[in-house]
């Protein structure tokens, strides 16, 4: 056997026994099928009895991830988290109400023992859990789960769940559980209230929203903003099936070859957001593997709709038609992605409607939408960083090169990774960005979209869409509200400032000590919540 074949087969065998371990292949299956890629009865039995053992939780050890996209300015107010890092800092020491299983299609209880509503979908109530106690020592009460929601429906908290609020009418406690009355009805509510801003604090916030004070699996120790976040295991978790980790410290490492140079030395043990250019070269490193996971995280480039000269739609769709989408996925994501179409929303949502034309690089069209808006010909500036996503930088060039093949002269402007998510993205009018996804349609339209959201990016001000989104989360008939989105779609990818080429898969490498993995399609590093459910060989 040649070694190219072997490592095919072992491969096989590996892909094998993780589903069986994960049990959705039984044991007479794999034996069967280890059988027919040449591995005898006995070795497979082996083979099967250590895979189950190594799945079996081991408790201890200090967890250390480097992880891209964090900054001095980073805030632990769970209304403000906007990057990778501060988003995995609320899961390491919040939890939500509820989460949503690894394939983002169910709602699994969390903070709340369970969620019913009326037939309407307009009246919602959620149990509250007994017996949670937050890392002061106090216990947790459905009044901090109402005034969580009230500060996070509030405009003042600038909250990037505010979208997702709005709609509701009235909160109250009753006993122990929490309901919240819409002013229409959404069959959506609960995968909304799975948002990462939503962790439940000691009054909701009201009192000091950045403590850093949750009823998560761990207790933050160390906050240097921009360098490293340290966390201890909280002993009285009240989820004694997760949290195997005695720590965990979270070491802010924006450099692509310094985090991916820390993991292959052995000063972390996991690293986010690996570059696809190296990416297959690592997956064939000793001790290490690289594991990609598509979903809904989506790269680009956002316009303010509202700021000269991207108030001009021409000039938008100039921009759009210039930039070649397919050349993009294969030289910066190393096919590790698939094409957008310039609205946020791909297969994986449900409700997507696939018969909307692909929009693809035309430099004809881009010039003549170009000459049509009138610009000057003055040089339009567009942010980059390194920090923005994978790649970023060299999409930025490849977008300059097209954009220029058109007669659009594009300036890239690289900015400092440090500060970038605070002095960049949504604050200049042209910069490249990155969004992780939501669970659910409604929830990226209210998110990054509506005309009243905190998160509208590209400033988007549509009274027919906000209109449509509204209509949409109280449509029952399914037909219905897919052609809502349908039509919120086109408005999106036809007038709105997101220029959207790809869609991303998730990314990152660990070694051989870390077991538990499992693909979640929902966020970066498992959902974030690799230190809950990973623990040490």
């Amino acid at each position: 056997m040649t070694y190219r074949e072997n490592q095919t087969m072992n491969d096989e065998l590996r892909y094998l026994l993780a589903r069986t371990v994960q049990g959705s292949m039984n044991r007479r299956n794999f034996l069967g099928r280890a059988a027919a890629v040449g591995l005898t009865a006995a070795a497979a039995n082996t083979m099967l009895a250590s895979g189950l053992k190594a799945q079996t939780p081991q408790k201890g050890g200090v967890l250390k991830i480097g992880m891209q996209g964090g900054g001095s300015t980073d805030s632990l107010d769970p209304a403000l988290a906007a990057n990778q890092v501060t988003f995995q800092l609320l899961k390491l020491f919040g939890d939500p109400l509820v989460e949503l299983d690894p394939n983002g299609g169910m709602v699994q209880m969390r903070l709340a023992e369970s969620v019913d509503s009326t037939p309407d979908a307009k009246q919602w109530t959620f149990k509250i859990r007994k017996g949670v106690k937050f890392h002061n020592g106090k216990d947790m009460t459905p009044d901090d789960v109402l005034a969580t929601l009230k500060r996070h429906s509030d405009e003042n908290s600038k909250s990037g769940a505010l979208g997702v609020m709005q709609g509701i009418e009235s909160m109250k406690v009753d006993g122990d559980t929490v309901v919240v009355t819409l002013s229409e009805p959404n069959a959506d509510l609960p995968y909304l209230m799975a948002d990462y801003h939503l962790v439940i604090e000691p009054n909701g916030g009201m009192d000091n929203p950045a403590s850093g004070i949750g009823t998560g699996a761990y207790k933050l120790t160390v906050n240097e903003p921009g360098v490293r976040h340290v966390f201890e295991k909280f002993e009285e978790y009240w989820d004694d099936t997760q949290g195997h980790f005695d720590g965990v410290e979270i070491l802010v490492i924006n450099d692509n070859t310094a985090r991916t140079s820390a993991l292959q030395s052995g000063q972390i043990h996991v690293a986010n957001r690996i570059d696809p250019k190296v990416a297959k070269l690592m997956s064939r490193a000793p001790k290490i593997d690289v594991k990609n996971v598509s979903g809904k995280g989506h790269y680009v480039f956002i316009m303010h709709c509202d700021t000269a000269p991207f108030d001009n739609n021409d000039l938008r769709l100039a921009l759009k038609y210039a930039i070649n989408r397919q050349e993009m996925v294969d030289k910066v994501l190393q096919g590790y992605g698939t094409i957008g179409n310039d609205f946020p929303i791909n297969a994986a949502y449900p409700l997507f409607d696939d018969s909307i034309e692909q929009r693809s690089y035309d430099p004809d069209k881009a010039a003549f939408h170009y000459k049509k808006s009138g610009h000057d010909g003055s040089p339009i500036v567009m942010r980059t960083s390194d920090v923005a996503f994978a790649g970023a930088l060299d999409a930025s060039a490849l977008f300059q090169q097209t954009a220029q093949a058109a007669g659009i002269p594009l300036e890239i402007k690289r900015e400092p990774g440090d500060g970038y998510w605070s002095e960049v993205w949504n604050v200049q009018p042209f910069c490249a960005s990155y969004w992780g996804g939501r669970p659910v349609q409604d929830q990226m339209y209210s998110t990054a979209y509506l005309s009243s959201a905190d998160w509208n990016d590209t400033r988007f001000d549509n009274p027919a869409f906000d209109k449509l989104l509204v209509e949409a989360k109280g449509e029952l008939d399914q037909a219905k509200r897919k052609d809502m989105y349908s039509q919120m779609a086109y408005m999106v990818r036809d007038e709105g400032g997101v220029i959207l080429p790809m869609f991303n898969d998730f990314i990152c490498a660990i070694t051989d000590e870390v077991q538990g993995w499992q693909d979640d399609s929902n966020q970066d590093l498992m959902n974030g919540l690799m230190a809950h459910k990973c623990w040490f060989a």
